[in-house]
């Protein structure tokens, strides 16, 4: 991981974090490792989060609507999935045998979920400022180019539409299956009682996005 670390400028002081960081369930139940990705992966959701929302806030005279849909746009699977993609973090990911053949190693979800997992890493290992100055230097660059937009805020444009309209709006979940490890939620949104789309997800938030999407291009509704 030298090569990685150089590029990221951190000097890293307890590197079983960082492989905590890239072994997938698959590959901790297989070797019996105590940990996976997924509890680093939750903090550093967090961290990426408070990161650039302070950047945006800071930088940024829109109001609160607006700025939310800015860093949806840039904190979500998409984002962290090219995050991770141009950092190479795929050939450093540790998945089992099985999630091996089947291609996990380039898995969207997981590409992406490795790429929170490394900032809570970096978050836990090296500090707060540190993983600060990782982030801004990743995303920052992709914020101001205004031609790379990785996510529309779905749901944020279907409440804004049902609030002009005065209609209820609810999402529920219809389905979920699959291991732990790799989950499929199923996610219906309804206005009105009325089921206006169905998203599914790696996510429940990922799958609402997508039934948000689905009802505003069935109520026509731009974006």
């Amino acid at each position: 991981m030298e090569e990685l670390f150089e590029r990221l400028n951190i000097h890293p002081k307890d590197i079983s974090l960082y492989k905590t960081a890239f072994s997938h369930s698959s590959y901790a139940n297989e070797h019996k490792v105590k940990q996976d990705y997924e509890r680093l992966e939750f903090l550093g959701d967090a961290v990426l989060d408070l990161v650039v929302a302070d950047y945006l806030y800071n930088h940024y005279r829109e109001d609160e609507g607006e700025m939310t849909k800015v860093r949806a746009s840039y904190v979500c699977e998409n984002a962290n999935y090219q995050y991770s993609t141009d950092l190479g973090l795929s050939k450093y990911i540790l998945v089992g045998h099985g999630e091996q053949k089947d291609g996990g190693k380039f898995k969207k979800a997981i590409v992406a979920d490795i790429f929170e997992a490394l900032m809570g890493a970096i978050y836990i290992d090296l500090g707060y400022a540190t993983v600060r100055q990782v982030i801004l230097n990743i995303v920052v660059p992709y914020i101001e180019n205004k031609n790379i937009t990785f996510f529309s805020d779905y749901k944020s444009s279907l409440q804004e539409y049902v609030q002009t309209e005065q209609k209820s709006l609810d999402y529920r979940l219809i389905g979920e299956e699959g291991p732990a490890h790799d989950k499929k939620f199923t996610i219906e949104v309804v206005i009105d009682n009325i089921v206006y789309g169905i998203g599914i997800g790696s996510s429940k938030k990922d799958a609402e996005q997508e039934a948000a999407k689905k009802a505003l291009e069935k109520l026509a509704v731009k974006i």
